[in-house]
């Protein structure tokens, strides 16, 4: 049986990927990407703990079907707005979608 620290570890190691590419790239998608390791960190923590502290209840299960909800839904809004930011600016730099601002 592996155990629990090692799919801490795991778990840290993917969320920190995914935090260094929401922090150091550039283009919209590619930091939609990185928002979704994160939450996938997110999930392996969820089921690791279940696993090892309740197996007998089924709310780590449940909360990362929710996560996993979260994460689609994520998915959906995002492409749609940088879709419709790319019509109407021709690019989805992050650096250069500044609709916000006057």
């Amino acid at each position: 049986m592996i155990p629990l620290s090692f799919y801490l570890i795991f778990a840290a190691g993917l969320f920190s990927v995914g935090l260094f590419g929401v922090l150091a790239r550039k283009n919209a998608i590619a930091i939609l990407m990185g928002i979704e390791l994160m939450l996938n960190a997110v999930n392996v923590n969820l089921v690791a703990f279940w696993r090892y502290r309740m197996p007998e209840m089924i709310s780590g299960q449940v909360f990362a079907v929710i996560v996993f909800a979260v994460a689609a839904a994520e998915v959906a809004v995002g492409l749609a707005l940088f879709i419709s930011i790319y019509r109407r600016r021709g690019t989805i730099a992050a650096d250069q979608i500044d609709l916000m601002k006057w």
